[in-house]
């Protein structure tokens, strides 16, 4: 709380220098996020954002991203910090990105008649909120003053609570890949990597993705791929353990500009940030995760670039997999033979690998706006100090 003391002095806390506070758990909300905090500073507004974190992986990663004022983590939810957090940022405006609700804080926001908002969520019937004990669940969606939901099928669903303050707007990640795709930015060696040949991208992968992986891609050696792995964690014991699976392969950080080093078949990014990016190189994307009991990662980075998607069995709490594997623009599998099966046809099939790239962009396509919607409100109800 010191921190944010000294870096939000008293002066800027003024009703005259509006703050508008946005929370995420962790890198995965803030990218539903982003798109909301930068178009309301494309408004020119005097608003000031503040930006706050739950997880390391979050703040870690995003602690120097210019779209912010501040970036800070929240502290801990007790009604003192709640009061003492708010009486020091003075937000005219709040928004919450998916989930990661906060009793004090919420409470707190809804004392003192702030406007608050919640943003692309999801909800599901077996949450607490519809459980006959979930009351103090239920008194924390009261605090918001308005909610975006992602489906509609969560909007029937909050209805039955008597949460009636909900638009269906989907989902912001949408307009973010989109938006990345659009201003892509080549990476040479990669493309010096990849060559001529068909290459699978793996993103965020864990171990259990590796080793299905390395199975299925020894099986196709006939076929001359190349497979590019980015996984999930970049330290060093994963990076070696790696390098044991695929013994030919090589770091992206070991690439040198020598005209005549040789590739191998294998490349392993050792680094961070790169990955929205990969998949545009890729013929089939593979994104890991759902061997995890988080379930899949992020599976519109790979989508929006238009190429088939591949990932395990755990996707069942991500709306945005289920749609895609219901539209036949992605497949799930549950064992290595499996995933050799998959990447075979899509490799030797060309109508049933062009149909599920035209199925992965078709659903990108007509689910963007979320961001626009949501401004669209803000707007209307004048929460920007212009």
């Amino acid at each position: 709380m010191k921190k944010i003391q000294s870096e939000i002095p008293a002066g800027q806390r003024s009703k005259a220098s509006k703050l508008i506070w946005v929370h995420c758990s962790s890198l995965g909300e803030f990218e539903q996020g982003k798109p909301v905090i930068e178009k309301i500073r494309a408004q020119g507004t005097k608003n000031r954002i503040l930006l706050t974190f739950f997880s390391p992986s979050g703040y870690e990663v995003k602690k120097n991203y210019p779209g912010a004022d501040h970036i800070f983590y929240l502290p801990m939810d007790s009604k003192k910090n709640a009061q003492k957090f708010i009486d020091l940022i003075n937000p005219s405006l709040v928004i919450f990105i998916k989930y990661d609700y906060w009793y004090h804080y919420l409470s707190e926001i809804k004392k003192r008649k702030i406007n608050c908002l919640l943003i692309s969520a999801v909800f599901r019937k077996d949450q607490v909120f519809f459980k006959w004990y979930g009351g103090l669940q239920r008194k924390m969606l009261s605090c918001f003053t308005h909610i975006f939901v992602q489906s509609e099928e969560s909007k029937k669903l909050l209805k039955t609570i008597n949460v009636i303050n909900c638009t269906v707007s989907g989902d912001t990640r949408f307009d973010t890949v989109i938006e990345i795709a659009g201003h892509f930015e080549p990476i040479p060696l990669i493309e010096e990597f990849i060559g001529n040949k068909k290459c699978i991208v793996a993103g965020s992968t864990w171990k259990e993705d590796e080793e299905i992986l390395q199975k299925a891609f020894d099986e196709l050696l006939d076929h001359e791929l190349k497979l590019i792995i980015a996984p999930h964690e970049i330290e060093e014991a994963r990076l070696t353990g790696l390098k044991k699976l695929f013994p030919a392969s090589l770091k992206f950080s070991e690439i040198t500009t020598d005209p005549n080093q040789k590739f191998n078949s294998v490349l392993i990014i050792d680094n961070i940030g790169m990955l929205s990016r990969l998949y545009k190189y890729a013929y089939v994307t593979y994104v890991g995760g759902g061997f995890t009991k988080d379930g899949v990662h992020n599976v519109l980075e790979a989508a929006v670039y238009e190429k088939p998607v591949v990932f395990g069995t755990n996707y069942k709490k991500y709306k945005e997999a289920i749609d895609l594997v219901e539209n036949e623009g992605a497949k799930s599998f549950s064992a290595k033979d499996e995933l050799y099966q998959i990447l075979l046809t899509l490799l030797n099939d060309e109508d049933d690998y062009m149909q599920k790239c035209l199925a992965s962009k078709n659903y990108v396509l007509q689910n963007r706006g979320a961001t626009e919607k949501i401004l669209r409100y803000i707007e209307e109800k004048r929460l920007l100090t212009s």
